[in-house]
C-alpha cells in the first residue's frame, strides 16, 4: 500500500518553506499543497512597500504554482478550499466534497485582517491588503485618486503610509494609540517616527477612533469619536491580523489566540502540525518572517522523522519605512526592566535593560540602525 502524502493547507511563506526544507531531507515522500488562491509564491512583506517603486502583482510574483510544483516535485491544488478536517480518519474534505487522505497534515493557513466594527454603509468599501489579489484591488482603487486614509499606525499602517506618500498620495493615519508603532516602540521612538513620517507628508490623527464611514458619491466621509470629519478617496485598514483558526477548531484541535502547538509544532493530534501566522507556539504568536523560517526548518526535520524542537533566537524586526529606517527587538512582556534612551536629530537608540544591566530588547531608529547587528549579539533568545 502506498504511503499517503503530507498535506499542507496554505501556500504562503510558511507552507512553501516547510515544503522546500522537507525536500532537502526527503525527495521521495509525496507532498500536496492545497491553496485557496492561485498558489503562486511571492514575498508578502513586499506588499506594504511596492507602490512607490511601481511594482505590479506580476512583478512581485516569484513563481507560479506550476513552477513551484515542478521545482519541489510536489502537487499543488490552486483555488481549492478545505471545508473540514477529520483527525480520526486522517482526511481533509474540499468544498466540492472530495476527500483526501493524509499521512501528516500541516496547517499553514495564515491570518485574516481584523475588521473594525464601524457603522455606516461606507464601511463595506474599506480595503485591506493581505495577499497579492488584495494588492491588485488597492492598485485598481487608487487609479485616478489622490487621498488615502489609513486606519492603524502599527507596523503595516506606517509602512503603507510611507509607501503611499512616496508614491505621491496625500496620506492620513488614524489610530487610538497616542503614538505610531505603540506596541513596538518606546515613547521617544514613536515620537521620532512620527516626526520623520510627518516630514515626508503623512498627517497623523492619534488618540482618535473612527466611528462612522459614509459613502458620499466617489468619496468616503469618516466621522471620528471626537466629532472630527475626514473626507477621503480611499480607506485602507491596517489594524492587525487574526490567526485563521476556525477550520482547526471545528476539527476539535485546541486553539487559544492561534492554533495551539508545542515546541515541535504539533497540535493535540500527533499527525497534525501548525506554523506561521495561524499558530501559537507555547503561548507565542509571532507573525514575522524570521520565526516562520526557523519554524519551517524545525518542522521539516520532524516530518522527516527527526523530532525537532523549534528554537527562536533573537529576531529583530526591520520596519520598512525609508523616511525613518527602524529596527526593533521588542522585549518579552514578562521581562522586568526599563528603556534607556539616547536621541538626537539623526536617530534614537533605545535599549531595554534589566536592573542587572542585561540587554533585553532594543529600538533603533535613523542613524542608530547601524548598531543593529552588534547589539543583536547580546539579546536573549526568544525561545531556547
Amino acid at each position: 500500500m502506498s504511503v499517503q502524502p503530507i498535506i499542507i493547507i496554505g501556500s504562503g511563506l510558511a507552507g512553501y518553506t516547510v515544503a522546500r526544507e522537507f525536500r532537502k531531507l526527503d525527495t521521495e515522500t509525496s507532498i500536496l499543497i492545497i491553496s485557496a488562491d492561485h498558489g503562486g509564491f511571492y514575498s508578502k512583506p513586499m506588499l506594504s512597500n511596492a507602490l512607490a517603486t511601481g511594482k505590479t502583482p506580476a512583478s512581485i510574483l516569484n513563481a507560479s504554482s506550476e513552477k513551484m510544483a515542478e521545482q519541489l516535485k510536489m502537487t499543488i491544488r490552486p483555488y481549492s478550499r478545505v471545508s473540514a478536517i477529520d483527525p480520526s480518519s486522517k482526511t481533509v474534505t474540499l468544498q466540492g466534497g472530495e476527500k483526501l487522505v493524509y499521512s501528516k497534515l500541516v496547517l499553514a493557513m495564515g491570518a485574516d485582517p481584523i475588521r473594525l466594527p464601524l457603522e455606516g454603509e461606507g464601511a463595506e468599501d474599506i480595503l485591506s491588503v493581505n495577499d497579492l489579489d488584495d494588492y491588485q484591488r488597492l492598485r485598481d482603487a487608487l487609479e485616478g485618486k489622490k487621498d488615502v486614509t489609513i486606519l492603524g499606525a502599527g507596523l503595516i499602517g506606517c509602512e503603507f503610509a510611507n509607501d503611499l506618500t512616496m508614491a505621491g498620495y496625500r496620506v492620513r493615519v488614524i489610530d487610538i494609540s497616542p503614538q505610531p508603532l505603540g506596541r513596538l516602540l518606546p515613547q521617544a521612538g514613536g515620537a521620532f517616527m512620527q516626526r520623520k513620517l510627518e516630514a515626508a507628508g503623512v498627517v497623523f490623527h492619534l488618540g482618535a477612533a473612527t466611528r462612522y464611514v459614509e459613502r458620499i458619491h466617489e468619496s468616503l466621509r469618516l466621522t471620528l469619536a471626537n466629532g472630527e470629519i475626514i473626507q477621503t478617496d480611499i480607506v485602507l485598514s491596517a489594524v492587525g491580523l487574526r490567526p485563521r483558526t476556525a477550520l482547526a477548531q471545528a476539527a476539535g484541535i485546541a486553539i487559544n489566540r492561534g492554533i495551539s502547538v508545542n515546541r515541535s509544532l504539533q497540535t493535540c493530534y500527533e499527525d497534525i502540525y501548525a506554523l506561521g501566522d495561524c499558530a501559537e507556539v507555547e503561548g507565542r504568536v509571532l507573525p514575522f518572517v524570521m520565526p516562520i523560517m526557523h519554524a519551517a526548518r524545525g518542522l521539516a526535520a520532524t516530518l522527516a522523522q527527526t523530532l525537532t524542537a523549534v528554537r527562536y533566537p533573537a529576531m529583530p524586526v526591520l520596519v520598512k519605512t525609508p523616511s525613518c529606517p527602524a529596527v526593533v527587538s521588542p522585549p518579552d512582556t514578562s521581562f522586568q526592566g526599563e528603556w534607556l534612551v539616547e536621541e538626537d536629530e539623526n536617530g534614537v537608540k533605545a535599549l531595554f535593560k534589566s536592573a542587572e544591566d542585561k540587554l533585553l530588547g532594543y529600538a533603533l531608529l535613523g542613524a542608530s540602525t547601524k548598531e543593529k547587528n552588534a547589539l543583536a549579539a547580546h539579546l536573549p533568545a526568544v525561545m531556547e
